[in-house]
């Protein structure tokens, strides 16, 4: 009777890691089989669209607070879960979430039109006077530029962009004319053999 009491009391603890294994596997796999959010897809999961840039600004349309949504599209055949809580599978065409890029907040200040303000008529105030900065503008202007030498400090300042538009925005850089394009291999781009040296 000692020795069955003994055993009743080897196989308690026994039991109790195994129906403890038996748990974590149960959590384990219900947990697995449950379709995740569709903002947190894997690289390669899900393809996002360009964002459509402005000719003017060369920044996106909807850039606001430096932060741009672009549309993602997960991948044919992936079921993930959206905002409203719907579990779908995609086949591809269909936009599964919204993804924020940076941008630079720009509202119409051109660097050009700045730089040579400053080099030109910064003596007359006119650079601050276009950055929305009246106030040093008509000191400038009354002072003759401070005597010249706060023309020549603004001029640096303004060409080195530690001085911006009043409201906190960015320039718009021209980038010489040049229209910024994405580039992209397809089949028909031709591909330059790799020489190793």
């Amino acid at each position: 009777m000692a020795a069955s009491r003994n055993r009743n009391h080897c196989l308690q603890p026994l039991l109790g890691v195994i129906l403890l294994c038996f748990t974590y596997c149960h959590l384990k796999m219900a947990l697995a089989s449950e379709i995740d959010s569709c903002e947190n897809l894997h690289l390669g999961q899900y393809l996002c669209k360009d964002p459509k840039i402005d000719d003017a600004t060369q920044e996106p349309d909807n850039c606001k607070d430096s932060v741009a949504w672009v549309e993602c599209l997960p991948a044919p055949n992936v079921s993930c879960r959206l905002s409203n809580g719907t579990e779908f599978k995609f086949s591809g065409e269909e936009v599964g979430f919204n993804k924020s890029i940076p941008c630079r907040n720009v509202s119409g200040y051109s660097y050009k039109v700045a730089v040579a303000l400053s080099l030109f008529l910064g003596w007359l105030g006119a650079d601050r006077f276009y950055l929305g900065y009246p106030a040093l503008g008509l000191l400038k202007f009354c002072t003759v530029g401070f005597c010249g030498i706060g023309s020549l400090v603004d001029f640096m300042l303004i060409s080195m962009q530690i001085v911006g538009p009043s409201d906190g925005s960015s320039y718009i850089v021209d980038y010489y004319g040049a229209r910024l394009t994405r580039l992209s291999i397809t089949n028909e781009t031709y591909r330059r053999t790799q020489i190793s040296p």
